[in-house]
């Protein structure tokens, strides 16, 4: 019996030694969140299928250079990642998003070790965990497009331009994956790759006297050596469509940058970035806040510079979109481990000295403030969560089959709220001292951790097109299009491109149905059947889409 409890303690010390361990921990913390399925998937249009439909198209025909008919306005890099992976695992919405699952992950491993050079250990894991359960980010991290392996190149730089500066002795082995970082992340998002290096200016240049950076020749080495495979894909595309390959990489990102898409104005960023990252950007900007009062040493204009001078840029460029903000969140997870352990630190020990507020420049009028942020934060988000949850069992009980789907995400937030007012009222009320900070800490992650699992559980993170999927593997349609070729007549843009990637073989676009041979099939919009010229029956109907036979 004394053997037995005895290896049981040294399994459960084994089980706690790898709990520990910041990359074990964290993978477990993120990877439930990124495969929780509901057993299917399907691609989000538009971009998510413009890039796995492009990346087949490379893979099928077996040209990776040169597949269009005429010169792509993108650089390949997301193509040739997405159809490795198809090479590797085969054709499916899963393999087209593995990249950003794995560069997510990556990406969570580097933000902790930016933070531990810069914040400490325990801030960092803190950090990264935040980042795991901010919506967009791990949204994206799920989606088969190339925001989240470019934030993973850029991350990766700053981190071995930090560690240039930490250890000399490796100087230009660090100096080189940085630049190689940056070259390579041209192929992966064309010049928007620019906007995180000039972002990285403020850093580079008004730091220049202690790290040298920008004349160091070997980091230059890495940006060109990194640059390669775009400039022989360039070189192998000017030989093809001539004058035409380059134009049309200028003409995207002139359009991009002079087009306001549904009217997002220069405050976009300042309202969308704190209502997508709820409740983490209250946290970043308290963490802000601090920062600015009391500067990181070395890395100030990393920490701080860094994505105030990005967020500027997002802002000043007319093209805005929320995922265009992906760079960012990365550095709100930051800041908020720093605003979320300062108001730990309240709730455990009470208010700071007033010698310290002081020198922070909180005045005496503010201390009441401060010192009851925390409980009143537990109450009202323990009040949420009451309203949720009510709310949560009154669809549940009466409400239709769609909207209760979005019920279980209600109820497990609600549910997860009510920790932070039961931790409070156990410390202070009930005397239970060992609910410290981490527990009160843990009642903020945990409910966002609860409903991001609820939402990959139903299939909101990866089933995005479910109806049409349904239709497509129907056994009297799925044989029809295995078979058969099929024509555009005129057809929705995004089925288009979901077509494009769910079809073995490539629809043909077609200017009129006089085009489409007899006892062909074509895909028309549902209001246009009654206006066809031709004799020809409807084999199904999907959202505005119908499949037809032509007849003779």
């Amino acid at each position: 019996m004394f053997y037995k409890l005895h290896f049981l303690q040294h399994i459960w010390r084994q089980i706690r030694l790898f709990g520990s361990l910041p990359y074990f921990s964290l993978l477990v913390w993120i990877l439930p969140l990124l495969l929780f399925t509901s057993g299917h998937n399907s691609l989000m249009a538009h971009d998510e299928g413009l890039y796995a439909s492009r990346a087949r198209l490379m893979f099928d025909s077996g040209n990776w250079i040169d597949p269009w008919e005429r010169a792509h306005h993108k650089t390949p890099g997301p193509y040739w990642l997405i159809a490795s992976f198809y090479k590797l695992f085969g054709i499916s919405d899963t393999s087209a998003r593995l990249p950003s699952m794995i560069a997510g992950i990556f990406s969570l491993w580097l933000v902790y070790e930016i933070g531990k050079i810069m914040l400490g250990k325990k801030l960092a894991r803190l950090a990264a965990a935040i980042l795991s359960v901010e919506f967009l980010w791990l949204q994206y991290c799920r989606l088969s497009t190339p925001d989240v392996p470019m934030i993973f190149l850029v991350l990766l730089a700053i981190l071995s331009l930090i560690k240039t500066e930490l250890h000399p002795k490796y100087r230009y082995f660090w100096s080189f994956i940085a630049g190689l970082s940056l070259g390579l992340g041209f192929l992966v998002r064309s010049f928007m790759i620019f906007l995180p290096i000039i972002a990285l200016f403020p850093y580079l240049i008004w730091e220049h006297r202690r790290h040298r950076h920008l004349t160091n020749p070997i980091l230059y080495l890495g940006f060109f050596v990194g640059l390669i495979p775009t400039c022989v894909w360039l070189w192998l595309n000017w030989l093809h469509y001539g004058n035409q390959s380059f134009e049309e990489l200028f003409k995207f990102v002139v359009r991009q940058g002079s087009e306001d898409h549904y009217n997002n104005g220069p405050l976009f960023y300042i309202w969308n970035i704190p209502l997508i990252a709820f409740p983490w950007a209250f946290f970043g900007i308290l963490g802000l806040v601090s920062t600015l009062r009391r500067p990181i040493p070395r890395y100030q204009l990393i920490l701080v510079g860094f994505p105030l001078v990005l967020f500027c840029e997002l802002s000043i460029f007319s093209s805005r979109f929320p995922h265009y903000s992906l760079c960012l969140y990365p550095f709100i997870a930051l800041f908020a481990s720093v605003g979320l352990n300062w108001l730990g630190n309240i709730y455990q020990t009470g208010i700071p000295s007033q010698f310290t507020l002081q020198k922070r420049g909180i005045n005496l009028l503010s201390l009441f403030a401060i010192k009851n942020l925390p409980r009143n934060l537990s109450y009202g988000f323990g009040g949420l969560g009451v309203l949720l949850v009510i709310a949560s069992i009154g669809v549940l009980s009466w409400g239709g089959s769609d909207i209760r789907k979005y019920a279980t995400i209600g109820l497990a937030m609600g549910l997860g709220w009510l920790i932070l007012p039961i931790v409070w009222i156990s410390r202070y009320h009930f005397g239970i001292k060992f609910l410290t900070a981490p527990y009160w800490i843990a009642g903020w992650l945990i409910p966002c951790w609860l409903a991001l699992a609820a939402t990959g559980s139903i299939g909101l993170l990866s089933d995005y097109n479910p109806a049409l999927k349904v239709f497509l593997q129907q056994s009297a349609i799925a044989s029809i299009l295995q078979s058969h070729p099929t024509y555009y007549v005129e057809i929705d843009a995004k089925t288009k491109v979901l077509l494009n990637f769910y079809l073995s073989i490539r629809p043909q676009p077609v200017v009129s149905i006089s085009q489409v041979p007899a006892l062909s099939y074509a895909w028309i919009y549902t209001d246009q059947s009654s206006k066809l010229s031709r004799p020809h029956r409807i084999l199904g109907t999907v959202k505005e889409s119908q499949l037809i036979q032509v007849l003779p």
